[in-house]
C-alpha cells in the first residue's frame, strides 16, 4: 500500500496529541519546561549527527544560503505562520495553536528520516524508516501537545503533503538521488534540525521555514559541480 508509512506516521502523531491533550493539565509548568528541554537536546543530538556526515562542507553552506534566499522570496515562514494564526483565531482559547502548528510542522517534516523514509517507500521497499519516525513523532507529540496545545495536531496536514509528496516523487528520482547526494541532503537537514532545537531550548528562534528549500538545493549543487 503506497503511503502506508506516512499514514502510520500521521496516526502516531494524532495518538500522541490525544495523549498529550489528556494529561497536559496534570503537568506543572516546570515539568513541561523540562520535557521541552529534553526534547530539544534530543533533537540537537540528531541534527548534529546528521550535519557531520557531509563530505563536501561547501555544499551545505551553499545550499543554506541559496535555499534561504529562495524561501525568503517565497515567504514560506510567513505563510506557515499565517495559516497558524488562522487556526489560532478559529480555535481561540485552545492553547498556542499557531506556535504548536509551526513548531510541530517543521519538526516532523525537516530531516533525514522524513526524506530517506519517503524515498525508501517510494522505491517500493518496506517503510521501516517511517515506522521508526512514527514512534519518535508520536512521543514528541505528547510532549509538544502538553506544552503548546492542540495546534500540534494540525501539523499532519503539511506532514502528509510533504512526506507523501516525496514518496510519490521518489520513484521518478532514482537516478538523481545518488548516495553522495543523499549524504549532503542529510547534512543540510541535520543543520535545520539543529536550528529547531535552538527554538525548543529557548535559545533563539530561527527562520527554519524559509530555509526548507536548502535540502533540495543540495541536489542541484551536487550535480552542478559534478560531485553526484
Amino acid at each position: 500500500m503506497l503511503l502506508k508509512g506516512t499514514l502510520v506516521n500521521i496516526a502516531a502523531v494524532i495518538c500522541g496529541c490525544a495523549i498529550g491533550r489528556s494529561i497536559g493539565h496534570l503537568l506543572s509548568d516546570r515539568m513541561r519546561n523540562t520535557l521541552m528541554c529534553a526534547l530539544g537536546l534530543a533533537v540537537l543530538l540528531i541534527g548534529l549527527q546528521l550535519a557531520l556526515q557531509s563530505q563536501h562542507p561547501l555544499i551545505p553552506i551553499g545550499s543554506l544560503i541559496l535555499g534561504g534566499l529562495a524561501g525568503e522570496l517565497a515567504r514560506l515562514e510567513h505563510r506557515l505562520e499565517v495559516f497558524g494564526q488562522h487556526l489560532q483565531s478559529r480555535f481561540s482559547g485552545s492553547g498556542k495553536i499557531a506556535e504548536g502548528f509551526v513548531t510541530a510542522s517543521l519538526l516532523y517534516c525537516v530531516g533525514a528520516m522524513a526524506i530517506m523514509g519517503a524515498i525508501q517507500e517510494g522505491f517500493g521497499e518496506k517503510p521501516s524508516i517511517l515506522y521508526a519516525k512514527a514512534a519518535l513523532d508520536g512521543i514528541a507529540s505528547i510532549a509538544l501537545t502538553s506544552t503548546l496545545g492542540v495546534g500540534v495536531v494540525f501539523s499532519i496536514i503539511p506532514l502528509f503533503l510533504y512526506q507523501g509528496g516525496l514518496t510519490l516523487l521518489a520513484g521518478l528520482a532514482k537516478t538523481v538521488l545518488t548516495t553522495s547526494v543523499m549524504t549532503e541532503m542529510n547534512s543540510v537537514g541535520g543543520l535545520l534540525i539543529m536550528a529547531i532545537s535552538f527554538d525548543l531550548l529557548g535559545i533563539r528562534r530561527l527562520p527554519v521555514g524559509n530555509m526548507l528549500p536548502s535540502i533540495f538545493m543540495a541536489i542541484a549543487l551536487m550535480w552542478s559541480f559534478g560531485l553526484a
